[in-house]
């Protein structure tokens, strides 16, 4: 597997699976969460990257420029990597956004929170119809994660929490 550079856009340094630079922003935000995408329309990982664009962070998205649906098996190197790529950027990262979309179950992401919850460092944006919305609010609720009713308010959420930690 090709291993490519990161990207800058503006200030941005955009980190894609399976990257592994030096982060050249003063902060790092993974983007975890549904992966279902719906016909022609962009990822909303890309539409975030964008309105973040004229900020000097670190962007971690984890879909890989050449990704298909692999064999969910430990002993196939691929996935297994991306796991663990996963993993290591996810606790890498200062801030983990973690998006449930209406078309999915998303198990991986529920266990990302469950991963990320007690270290603060979550947003959660939980679409009002994805399926397991419920627990979803339940545990942001119980560990103090700002919970997003829509994807418009994902970029002015990841600026409030960057502030935050700036202080």
């Amino acid at each position: 597997m090709a291993h490519q550079t990161s990207q800058q856009s503006g200030p941005l340094q955009l980190v894609r699976a399976p990257e592994r630079p030096d982060f050249t922003g003063r902060k790092s935000v993974f983007l975890a969460g549904t992966t279902t995408k719906k016909g022609d329309e962009p990822d909303w990982r890309d539409n975030l990257a964008r309105q973040l664009s004229r900020l000097p962070i670190t962007v971690i998205n984890p879909i890989p420029p050449n990704w298909t649906d692999w064999p969910e098996e430990i002993t196939f190197a691929p996935f297994r990597e991306q796991v663990e790529w996963e993993l290591d950027m996810q606790e890498r990262a200062d801030i983990v956004l973690i998006y449930y979309g209406p078309d999915t179950l998303a198990p991986v992401s529920l266990l990302e929170l469950g991963l990320c919850a007690p270290t603060k460092k979550a947003i959660v944006c939980c679409h009002r119809d994805y399926n397991k919305r419920g627990n979803v609010q339940i545990v942001a609720k119980r560990y103090g994660i700002e919970f997003l009713e829509n994807e418009k308010d994902m970029a002015a959420a990841v600026i409030r929490k960057l502030g935050s930690l700036d202080s």
